[in-house]
């Protein structure tokens, strides 16, 4: 079932409200980037109101639900490791279900590049999430927003970041093998020393509904993204939880 403008009242219409969201025509030239954050004393100052991005969405339900929460910004699955996978068709389905003010994110890790188009071609993507070794230049082809992903064990794993002109950074726990969706927390002091790199931060790993707010405070990203920690099961989200967890952010 799509989304009627009257099932749209009360929330916020604007795109402006997400500060990478891009006109109606999602062209990457249009994209508002006069409305990114501006550079302050930890690297930006953070937003009034701090961005939610659930990820691992796998069904027009959940999707939904997720929207009637709050959510800004929803993740589809594309890397066939992940339990949260889905295949292109049915991430297409979600994704033209979704109300306009929504931001779409492809997750992928290490894929091959005629696969990253195909899915921007079918879902309306207007959001890149690169979790594997993708390079700066990998990343920089796509002509869309992009946000690279980080695994943080050490003060060393920030090291990398610099060297990548993406919109964003992602910063998740570290586990080896895994190149995200750990359901772990790491040392969120090292999140406040990302931020000084002048780049918007979404926070990850180990983000539940009792310890976002505290996160929240403590590192003050541009935004935070969960999985996880409002699922019944892998791949099955629960509407309280995700209510929940998204009051708290606004509460924080």
């Amino acid at each position: 079932m799509a989304f009627s403008p009257e099932m749209a009242a009360g929330r916020r219409m604007s795109p402006r409200r997400f500060a990478f969201a891009p006109r109606r025509d999602w062209r990457a030239d249009h994209l508002l980037v006069s409305e990114l954050p501006k550079v302050g004393s930890l690297g930006f100052n953070p937003p009034v109101n701090v961005k939610v991005k659930i990820c691992g969405i796998t069904s027009v339900a959940d999707a939904q639900a997720a929207v009637q929460a709050g959510a800004d910004a929803l993740g589809l699955m594309f890397y066939a490791g992940s339990p949260r996978h889905i295949a292109m068709e049915k991430a297409r389905e979600i994704a033209r279900g979704l109300p306009p003010f929504i931001i779409r994110a492809g997750v992928f890790a290490d894929p091959d590049p005629a696969e990253v188009f195909e899915a921007v071609r079918l879902c309306g993507l207007n959001l890149l999430q690169f979790h594997g070794a993708e390079t700066p230049e990998f990343c920089q082809q796509f002509g869309l927003m992009t946000m690279k992903a980080f695994r943080v064990q050490n003060a060393a794993s920030l090291r990398p970041m610099s060297a990548y002109q993406t919109q964003a950074f992602l910063l998740d726990s570290y586990m080896a093998g895994k190149p995200g969706g750990t359901a772990e927390t790491f040392n969120w002091d090292l999140a406040r020393e990302a931020r000084k790199l002048g780049r918007p931060i979404f926070l990850a790993g180990g983000l539940t509904p009792q310890n976002v707010a505290e996160a929240v405070r403590r590192v003050e990203p541009f935004g935070v993204d969960v999985s996880s920690g409002v699922e019944q099961s892998p791949g099955k989200k629960d509407a309280k939880k995700m209510k929940d967890f998204i009051a708290a952010v606004r509460g924080a």
